[in-house]
């Protein structure tokens, strides 16, 4: 009973019994597959470089590392902190309108930014709180990745296997056919 009610894909496949058609589909089935997870894989990878790219930004843009700054009194540790002086306020930029379409503008506050959280909805924030959003969506993006190489690797796994048998099958029954005395040609 336990046997009837297992999902069909938990269930090993015995790939040489089955026709050399049904493969073809399979294989194609499995290519078309592959094909849109390795898409799906790139544009995680675009988004995540983007997500990069927005921390790069307000980091660069809204705060910018002043170098070697002394510590007060020369006591005690620096932190990443210490080093950062804001941008000022009015100072020109470039504002993306599109990813190759830029036009010129100015800075009107550095205490807040605006953060794109998806489908046209944008919310200030202050610019540590921004780089920390930005950063949890590549972390994110990053395990998903991972998840989605994994299933990749599978699919690939079950497409090499098929073009194996595939193949095999074909050169079998290639082999067969000359061989065959009800071809005519051998006597």
């Amino acid at each position: 009973m336990a046997s009837k009610e297992s999902s069909p894909q938990s269930q090993p496949i015995n790939l040489a019994q089955i026709p050399i058609p049904q493969l073809t589909q399979i294989k194609n089935q499995l290519t078309s597959e592959l094909q849109h997870l390795t898409n799906s894989f790139t544009q995680l990878r675009t988004a995540q470089a983007k997500f990069r790219d927005c921390i790069t930004s307000i980091r660069d843009g809204i705060e910018k590392d002043e170098g070697k700054k002394a510590v007060k009194g020369g006591l005690g540790k620096r932190t990443r902190a210490d080093d950062m002086v804001r941008t000022n306020t009015g100072t020109p930029i470039l504002v993306p309108l599109t990813p190759s379409l830029y036009v010129p503008g100015k800075l009107a506050s550095t205490e807040t930014v605006l953060v794109d959280i998806g489908t046209g909805f944008y919310v200030e924030k202050t610019p540590p709180a921004a780089r920390e959003f930005y950063t949890s969506k590549v972390e994110d993006l990053g395990k998903s990745l991972k998840d989605l190489e994994g299933i990749v690797q599978g699919k690939q796994g079950n497409l090499n296997a098929v073009e194996d048998v595939l193949r095999q099958k074909m050169m079998n029954e290639s082999a067969s056919g000359s061989k065959d005395p009800k071809g005519g040609g051998e006597e």
